[in-house]
């Protein structure tokens, strides 16, 4: 096929989906339909696809085929790229926000005001926090269950700044590391920038199926495990203590590193002990503030084994050179006088209560999700097609998450990502009554 021939079928291709003549969810012709259509060769087929894929136009789905993608809804149907405008529902991002929280920034800034060293906040930190800040986090991971010595601990700009400079640190480009088959993804983002490879681990019942990790590792081409067994994103299971312990069995015999996401730990109400307390000579364990005080404020933490705390430290130094001190003195004393602990508890209740409202609107289609999540997961019926559902609740200023971003596998699954904490209360009733509406409607043509 000429170059002039090929193009202009892409471009009548492009102006029959911008004109309206294919409207969006209209399923194209297979590969090889086109193929014989337009008399081309099958390669050359699936490049006129591969090129409209890349201007955003269609997406393919495993087993199902090419269709065209509603333009109201970005490529990724993503946490990461869907900005939420003003007077919109918000159950795209979780932003769990209490009262008082305005209030206690405001006197923690008073507060620093007064302090004799403030001169200091202006200079240079050590790359993992001074020794106090340290000993502080120290003394708040005892509450979650894990007993480490502060010089194992390291301040970080949020807990995504952890995932990026463990990563950095401490694996390479083309190291193999075992994830959710959903997962967050903020780590399929890091993986891809480090060139990692994902190696999907189906849902098992009390976590991600450790038998496929066994047969994974039996081929000898894992070397790092990403999990959150302590209310996973987007799925919020909290894997039992058996589930940590064979986890644990596998990386030791397999010498694996294993990176543990608690971003969401604080919601569990008496959680199995972390993995980090079971296996602390291979594990890094990843936290912070940003959900259980505010998403503004960027401070995280993460401890890791001794041996591996250099290499961390570097990661940090090149990467922000150190966590803002100003930001690390008002968190820290937070964690000191108790207040990271009393919010804690508001959002655990804040969280029950969400789950709660639109558990009772989602009742006939079974929601995925701990009663203590401000996430639920809404498969949806075979019938339906998540990116057509994301686009008509956005027309109705509602914002959530189709399953995309969070799939490490080719094959994405027909769900919705429910984030609970953003919304005011009355306005998330009426959005979970509205998403149940949209999703019937789609059900039902």
């Amino acid at each position: 096929m000429s170059r002039a021939r090929y193009r202009n079928l892409v471009d009548a291709l492009v102006a029959d989906i911008r004109s309206g003549k294919l409207p969006p969810g209209s399923r194209l012709p297979t590969h090889r339909e086109l193929a014989a259509r337009e008399g081309l060769a099958l390669v050359t087929a699936s490049r006129v696809y591969a090129e409209l894929a890349a201007m955003g136009l269609v997406s393919g789905e495993v087993g199902r085929g090419t269709f065209v993608r509603d333009s109201t809804v970005p490529p990724s149907h993503g946490v990461d790229q869907l900005t939420v405008a003003t007077g919109i529902i918000d159950m795209n991002f979780n932003n769990p926000a209490v009262g008082e929280q305005g209030e206690l920034l405001r006197k923690a800034l008073r507060e620093l005001s007064f302090q004799g060293d403030i001169a200091n906040l202006l200079r240079y930190q050590p790359h993992a926090g001074r020794p106090r800040e340290r000993a502080v986090i120290a003394d708040h991971l005892r509450a979650r269950g894990l007993t480490v010595q502060p010089e194992r601990v390291m301040v970080v700009s949020g807990a995504q700044h952890g995932l990026a400079v463990t990563v950095l640190g401490l694996l390479r480009p083309g190291d193999v590391v075992a994830v959710d088959a959903l997962t967050y993804p903020g780590f399929t983002v890091l993986a891809q920038a480090h060139h990692l490879e994902l190696a999907p681990l189906p849902a098992g019942t009390d976590g991600a199926d450790l038998d496929a990790l066994e047969s994974l590792c039996a081929a000898g081409t894992v070397r790092a495990v990403y999990t959150m067994p302590t209310m996973q994103n987007p799925l919020s299971w909290i894997s039992s203590l058996r589930w940590r312990e064979r986890l644990v069995d596998i990386a030791r015999r397999h010498d694996l590193l294993v990176i543990e996401d608690a971003a969401y730990a604080f919601l569990a109400d008496d959680p199995p002990p972390p993995l980090a307390a079971l296996l602390p000579n291979s594990t890094i364990y990843l936290s912070g503030l940003s959900k259980s005080v505010g998403t503004g404020l960027r401070f995280g933490f993460l401890s890791a084994p001794a041996e591996l705390v250099g290499a961390i430290e570097r990661a940090i130094r090149a990467t922000t050179w150190n966590t803002p001190p100003v930001i690390t003195a008002i968190a820290t004393s937070w964690l000191e006088d108790g207040t990271v602990t009393r919010l804690e508890a508001a959002k655990r209740d804040d969280a029950r209560l969400r789950n709660a409202i639109a558990r009772k609107a989602l009742a006939d289609h079974r929601p995925v999700g701990h009663p203590s999540s401000y996430i639920l997961w809404l498969p949806l019926p075979a019938e339906v097609r998540s990116d057509q559902v994301v686009a008509d609740l956005l027309r109705d200023r509602i914002a959530v998450s189709s399953a995309k971003p969070f799939a490490t596998t080719a094959h994405t699954p027909q769900a919705l990502r429910l984030a609970l904490a953003s919304a005011d209360v009355d306005d998330l009733d009426y959005a979970v009554r509205r998403i149940v509406e949209i999703v019937d409607d789609h059900s039902h043509r």
